[in-house]
């Protein structure tokens, strides 16, 4: 009997590993809740002081605190680590804050952060200064880009669209106010397409005016032509829609320009330098134009189509330059996007604040996207795996990069979507002649049928 019973414990035993290892690898929020949280909550209260010691986190102890150890005991005064805060567990790792000991700068926590992921066995550990004295650790359990679910609560603001996940277990939110103009590159099947549709389908529940420019024919936007004000599907339409975007642009720093029209006993309240500043009835809805495969409207082969490239590229460059206030915003797309495209190239990019490079063909293209801006991103954009698709390295001009990744997003539900809020979209009458007639979806007696429609004229 006692070697039965030692038998069936063993047994037990070696089936909860088994177990254990098969919740790890397929599902690993479950392992992270389950068995993941409590083993590095105990590691990490059982040995935060001597990781902090070994890390170089201490500092020697103040000279009152020195005398009250002696006083009190006998033991040797050892350097004091940073003071801990309240541990919090969330649903992909844990968060806690510490308060910095006089010398001590976020920079210094955030050189140990690899050292502090094997110490507590993590996946990861991100520093993010909170105030003066006091920064937060967010430890990450598992890897969250392998397979993405995005937070349940995310800001809920005008122009603001949560597109994907960053490596710390936060959305990346995109906000046009912030960041107005942004250039995507990425190689074919990188997830540059799947970035775009969770994008526009994030825009389309808000008043927001939605243009497209697709000059693949209309393949890649045609399905969400019912959300949008305008699309135009070749160079011959882009040079013809490009115009009408500019006009628009002109009329509405007219309206701010009759508004700044300061008179005697005006409030400071009602002087306003951009479009946000006019009152909400003045205001006209914001527009935001994507363009897919943006080299398209470069490449030319006559001298006719070589003029008319130019003047296209003198509109996106004007729009780049002064859109933000009048609330016209860029969304460029492409495979590459550099100085061999032709004049103006160079200087339409520089006006693309925010860079989102997906896996690239080589590094020359991943240099073209974050080059000037993060040199230490390009390694990363670089390294890539082709079986990743939609993973991405997003920085901006402020330097700071990062890696994001979008959540799966099918054509069917993006367009079902789009013919839902097809009501939101904002009239604007001069768009009218570039909007797509959609023929509504046949309806039989099970419901709608999700059929391709033809977008015709």
């Amino acid at each position: 009997m006692p070697d039965l019973l030692t038998w069936a414990e063993l047994g037990g035993g070696l089936a909860a590993i088994g177990g254990a290892a098969y919740a790890r690898h397929a599902h690993p929020a479950a392992y992270w809740s389950t068995v993941g949280l409590p083993i590095s909550v105990a590691r990490l209260l059982a040995s935060y002081s001597s990781t902090m010691d070994a890390c170089g986190l201490t500092v020697e102890p103040s000279r009152l605190r020195a005398l009250a150890v002696k006083a009190t005991t006998r033991r040797e005064v050892r350097p004091v680590p940073p003071r801990r805060g309240m541990i919090r567990p969330t649903s992909t790792g844990l968060r806690l804050r510490l308060r910095l000991a006089p010398g001590q700068e976020p920079a210094d926590v955030a050189a140990s952060a690899e050292r502090l992921r094997h110490a507590w066995g993590v996946h990861a550990v991100y520093v993010r200064d909170v105030k003066p004295g006091v920064v937060e650790l967010r430890l990450v359990g598992f890897d969250v880009l392998r397979k993405v679910r995005m937070p349940r609560q995310t800001d809920a603001r005008p122009l603001c669209v949560p597109v994907a996940l960053r490596e710390d277990a936060t959305a990346f939110v995109r906000d046009y106010r912030a960041v107005p103009h942004e250039l995507v590159l990425g190689a074919t099947l990188s997830g540059k397409s799947m970035f775009l549709r969770n994008l526009l389908t994030g825009l389309a529940a808000q008043p927001v005016v939605l243009v497209g420019i697709d000059c693949k024919r209309g393949v890649e936007l045609a399905p969400f032509a019912a959300r949008l004000s305008a699309l135009a599907t070749d160079p011959e339409q882009a040079a013809e829609l490009l115009p009408v975007l500019v006009k628009e642009m002109e009329d509405r720093y007219d309206l701010i320009k009759a508004r700044q029209g300061i008179a005697p006993g005006t409030s400071e309240e009602l002087i306003t330098s951009d479009i946000w500043g006019l009152p909400q009835g003045e205001r006209a809805a914001p527009i935001v134009l994507f363009i897919d495969e943006v080299a398209e409207l470069f490449l030319v082969a006559t001298k006719r189509e070589e003029e008319r490239r130019d003047e296209m590229v003198t509109q996106l460059i004007r729009l780049a330059q002064l859109g933000r206030a009048a609330g016209i915003y860029l969304e460029v797309c492409g495979q590459r996007f550099g100085a061999e495209l032709g004049k103006g190239a160079t200087m339409l990019r520089a006006q693309l604040t925010g860079r989102v490079c997906h896996r690239v063909n080589d590094e020359a293209s991943a240099k073209m996207a974050l080059g000037d801006i993060a040199p230490e991103a390009v390694l990363a954009s670089c390294a890539i795996a082709p079986e990743l698709p939609g993973l991405a390295v997003v920085g901006d001009t402020s330097g700071g990069w990062s890696r994001i990744r979008t959540p799966y997003l099918s054509l069917a539900d993006a367009a079902a979507t789009c013919r839902e809020t097809a009501h939101l979209a904002p009239d604007v009458p001069a768009l009218s002649p570039f909007r797509r007639y959609v023929p509504p979806v046949p309806v039989n007696e099970s419901g709608p049928v999700a059929t391709p429609q033809m977008v015709t004229e």
